[in-house]
């Protein structure tokens, strides 16, 4: 066949050639350094692999393709593929779910809301897929966009949206993006493509995926963090902090990652590299930094979580990481090479000052401001080399309780003030420079890392408590009293020596009660580029700052072309001179802008509250709209914001409080964490040196085995292991884990639609499990829930015609619904609406699946039992619901239509056993509903196997029923006889 050529630009890693390959020629021209122009000849057989990404595709003539498709005839368990577009075009023209800026507050009021998405940039990944899509002849190049894991969260939100209004409340369900950030920024430097231009394709590509999953958003309130019209109202918060004494500039230790030339919070850093690309990062020693005084509501922060209604588990995790204790703040005088006192003390906290006189060693962080002016001439250079390697691990590596500790000795000595011994000073990493005072007493006695890195030292360890518990927390102290410096707490018990302790340290000067936090304030600076700009300017030549106006914001981000680090520690906005350079407005004098930039948290901190006014150009919000819609009465998301997130939202939304922009104390009223998707499970052998397989749970594994990868179809399950098809002594290691591109298993939710329809999609998520748990994604498990939708159409619209299609309409009758048929129905709808109320999305799919069940075997399916199924199905299903309400006979959309409400009458269990006699003597009993006509009585009486015999082809005479009692049936003679004989 004739080869066909297409011209594409593909971001590659430098190291890859083309030269020989079979599909790709030799680069045409270069336009950046690392994005290079290709003619791919489209041919029968594509595969490549590489160190980022793996793929393999059949490319076929597009046209050939085209004409196969036109020819086949696609028979659909039912027509997804029409009625989600067309409903998805209705509700967008005729903003089906736009809140209108003026409402009728008497009504109640629902604000529900998913956490802040943020638009991620394409990756060498994602390039890699566009590519295989040129070469597939797709046209979508929007890039990977939204995996399955995204729409778990989203879809609970659109079912309680949707409910909410059928209830009669009026809705605020509102979307935008978090999008300044690293990753974007990143991405610019890679390719040469302005941040923005990125970030507004993942945004378009994103708004496109969730619409065609049919949530219920309010487009016309969409906010995105990049534009000025939003990050004004940020800029504006900043200031009311400056003035408040909130926001200040302070030299402070950091994060700092040479190669991408930025400070980065410490939730950046893992394992001692950057979260984004993996690269280096060391403790650099301070910088001046832009910090924000969180700690000023540490106490309220803590005090306020008693007044929300969030998980346990999540309330603990903002105690934790503000962690509050109360103890003493201790003095220890630093000795000369003489023993004797210098004029410097290093101060320690301590939660247990009743343990001092055990404390024989200090430890300081690596980073600690005195270690210089107190480090031995002999120990200098160990000092150092311990510091270099400690600054390079993250704090949560160097926190670690089962890493070894490691120190090095300073040469130093301090005086215990309590005894007057001289005990030694060591550094050591597992003491961080941002907790306490960024060194502590250690009493190796009673605490277990003091004890482990006293032993690996030979330090002395000294016991001062009588333990009544393991804790130690409770005892007797002992070894604590010493004449001269007159402090005697031996045989008090800990509480009250800890009070001596403290008594004595602030009489002699020695130390005073300290309420400690291990909250630290907020580094607000980055030098980056892609970032709200700081509203302030420093006069020229001094360092004093002095805040912009107010009516001078937004200040606007300035284009730059180039985004790439300075490596001067300097930001990349420095690089633009004539946005830098500009004039004090007050005093005419030359002066310059900070060039530092706000870190990505900062427009999600207050997003939420916009979304109740986006259009207000005159202030962050309206305070009548605020003090109807605050707080957020349902906030949805994952479990990794959990505690920095909320905890900076809650910050500035207390400081709104208190300057009087918003009225609530809390910004949200419920936070609901949802599980993640873990992608479809993965199977592994192991091969040994000859390639044969071996057990995965062989206690002789060891390096020298190969691992190997097994496809789902040569696994079977035996007891609770997975095993090979072909040979079952072979045990596997199964494994599902979180969906990224490099381990080739994320699922794309555009796949699933294609196939399935985004309905399905909906239902599976919310079927897999509960709501808050881990689950795994299972493609093939989509077909039952798809199933289940395809009974339910056809249950209302008819069996399809022979060529696939289905008629207009219904097939839903008029007539009068039977005691069984309200019965389920309004057990239905009592267990479905508890269920999504409770967020227990899976138990309420299972009942309206019971429903239909029992509804296939009815003869008849009457309108007014129909109609409040198809409601209640549409928070799940609302393309479905939609369509099945126009056909059965409505004109206008349900999305307003009351939802269905159980009558308690047929929700009680009122069946009762009735006899039945013939002529007189009782042949058996039957089951019916307490008050149940004769009518219907004897006709189930009819049905009953065991009656049935005494009763077909008899001429009955009369019929005598007691209701509730019994039925007896007279039969006359002549069948009497018969029956007889």
């Amino acid at each position: 066949m004739n080869t066909q050529h297409i011209q594409i630009q593909l971001l590659l890693p430098r190291s890859f050639s083309s030269r020989n390959h079979p599909i790709l020629s030799p680069p045409q021209r270069l336009h950046h350094k690392k994005f290079t122009t290709f003619t791919i000849k489209r041919t029968s057989l594509f595969s490549y692999g590489g160190s980022r990404s793996k793929f393999r595709c059949s490319v076929k003539d597009v046209e050939e393709q085209k004409q196969k498709q036109q020819q086949q005839v696609v028979k659909r368990a039912y027509p997804f593929h029409e009625i989600e577009p067309k409903w998805q075009t209705f509700w967008e023209k005729n903003r089906t779910f736009r809140t209108p800026d003026e409402i009728d507050t008497s009504k109640p009021k629902f604000y529900v809301l998913d956490m802040f998405p943020y638009p991620r940039s394409l990756s060498i990944s994602i390039s890699v897929c566009i590519f295989v899509s040129v070469l597939k002849g797709e046209s979508n190049l929007g890039g990977a966009g939204l995996h399955v894991g995204h729409p778990l969260g989203y879809t609970a939100t659109d079912i309680l949206a949707r409910l909410k209004r059928m209830q009669g409340y009026n809705v605020l369900h509102p979307m935008g993006w978090d999008a300044f950030g690293l990753p974007a920024e990143q991405y610019a430097i890679e390719t040469g493509t302005h941040p923005k231009i990125t970030t507004l394709r993942n945004i378009n590509r994103f708004r496109t995926q969730l619409k065609s999953l049919g949530f219920s958003y309010d487009w016309d309130r969409e906010i995105s963090t990049i534009e000025p019209d939003f990050y004004k109202w940020t800029q504006w918060i900043f200031l009311q902090l400056l003035k408040r004494g909130l926001a200040y500039q302070a030299e402070v230790p950091v994060n700092w990652c040479p190669v991408l030339g930025t400070v980065l919070a410490n939730e950046e850093v893992v394992d001692g590299v950057s979260e984004r690309g993996g690269h280096p990062v060391i403790r650099k020693q301070p910088m001046r930094q832009w910090i924000l005084k969180i700690t000023e509501y540490a106490d309220r922060l803590l005090e306020d979580l008693d007044d929300v209604d969030w998980p346990e588990s999540l309330k603990e995790m903002q105690r934790n990481w503000i962690g509050k204790s109360e103890g003493a703040q201790m003095e220890f005088p630093i000795l000369d090479s003489d023993g004797q006192e210098r004029d410097v003390k290093i101060t320690i906290y301590t939660t247990r000052p009743d343990t001092i006189f055990g404390a024989t060693y200090l430890v300081l962080a690596p980073e600690h401001i005195l270690l210089p002016s107190l480090v031995s001439k002999e120990q200098s250079k160990c000092v150092e080399e311990y510091k270099d390697i400690a600054l390079r691990k993250s704090e949560l590596k160097r926190t670690e309780l089962q890493k070894e500790k490691t120190g090095v000795f300073s040469g130093g000595y301090a005086r215990n003030p309590v005894n007057g011994e001289a005990i030694p000073i060591w550094v050591a990493d597992y003491v961080l420079g941002s907790y306490g005072t960024g060194a502590i007493m250690a009493v190796p006695a009673h605490d277990s890392r003091d004890q482990e890195f006293a032993l690996n030292y030979d330090i002395p360890i000294l016991p001062v408590v009588k333990q009544d518990d393991e804790s130690c927390s409770e005892g007797t102290i002992i070894n604590s009293s010493n004449v001269t410096t007159g402090l005697d707490i031996n045989g008090l018990s800990c509480k009250e020596a800890a009070s001596k302790v403290i008594e004595w340290a602030e009489k002699t000067g020695n130390g005073k009660k300290k309420v400690n936090y291990k909250l630290r304030d907020w580094l607000f600076a980055r030098q980056r580029y892609w970032g709200e700009p700081i509203p302030v300017i420093f006069l020229d030549g001094t360092s004093e700052s002095v805040p912009l106006n107010e009516t001078e914001l937004p200040l606007t981000l300035p284009e730059l072309d180039d985004f790439t680090p300075t490596g001067t520690g300097e930001p990349p906005l420095s690089k633009a001179k004539s946005w830098v350079e500009t004039t004090d407005p007050s005093s005419g004098k030359p002066a310059i802008r900070e060039t530092s930039t706000m870190p990505q948290w900062a427009g999600s901190c207050w997003y939420y509250l916009r979304f109740m006014d986006p259009k207000n150009s005159n202030e962050l919000v309206d305070k009548t709209k605020e003090r109807y819609w605050g707080p957020v009465d349902v906030y949805v998301g994952g479990a990794e914001h959990a505690v920095l997130h909320l905890l900076y939202s809650r910050f500035w939304h207390k400081v709104l409080y208190d300057i009087g922009v918003v009225s609530t104390k809390e910004p949200f009223k419920c936070v609901i964490n949802q599980g993640l998707i873990l992608g479809e499970v993965q199977y592994t052998a192991y091969k040994d040196a000859d390639g044969n397989y071996v057990p995965a749970d062989s206690t002789e594994m060891s390096g020298e085995y190969h691992r190997e990868s097994i496809p789902e179809e040569k696994v079977i399950k035996s007891g609770d292991s997975f095993v090979l098809k072909d040979d079952p002594n072979i045990r596997l290691i199964s494994r599902a884990h979180k969906m990224s591109k490099s381990r080739g298993n994320v699922v794309n939710p555009d796949d699933v639609v294609s196939e399935y329809g985004a309905d399905s999609l909906r239902l599976y998520e919310m079927f897999m499990g509960p709501f808050r748990d881990f689950k795994t994604w299972n493609t093939s498990g989509i077909e039952g829930v798809h199933r289940f939708l395809g009974r339910t159409w056809r249950l209302i619209v008819g069996s399809p015609l022979p060529d696939g299609t289905f008629n207009d309409g219904s097939v839903v009758t008029d007539e009068k619904p039977t005691l069984e048929q309200l019965r389920s129905l309004h057990k239905c709808i009592a267990k479905v609406t508890e269920e999504i109320e409770g967020t227990r999305f899976n138990t309420g799919i299972s009942a309206m699946m019971e429903f239909i069940n029992a509804t296939y075997k009815w003869d008849k399916h009457p309108k007014t039992i129909i109609e409040p199924f198809v409601l209640l199905l549409s928070p799940y299903a609302p393309h479905m619901a939609e369509e099945l309400w126009f056909r059965i006979g409505h004109s206008n959309s349900l999305a307003y239509e009351s939802f269905p409400k159980a009558n308690p009458d047929y929700l009680k269990d009122t069946t009762i056993v009735l006899p039945i006699q013939i002529n007189g003597k009782t042949r058996g009993t039957i089951q019916v509903e307490e008050g149940c006509s004769e009518e219907e009585a004897f006709r189930l009486a009819s049905l009953d196997e065991k009656l049935s015999k005494f009763l077909d082809g008899k001429s009955i005479k009369k019929r005598i029923y007691v209701p509730g009692k019994i039925l007896n049936v007279i039969l006359d003679r002549q069948n009497v006889k018969a029956g007889a004989r």
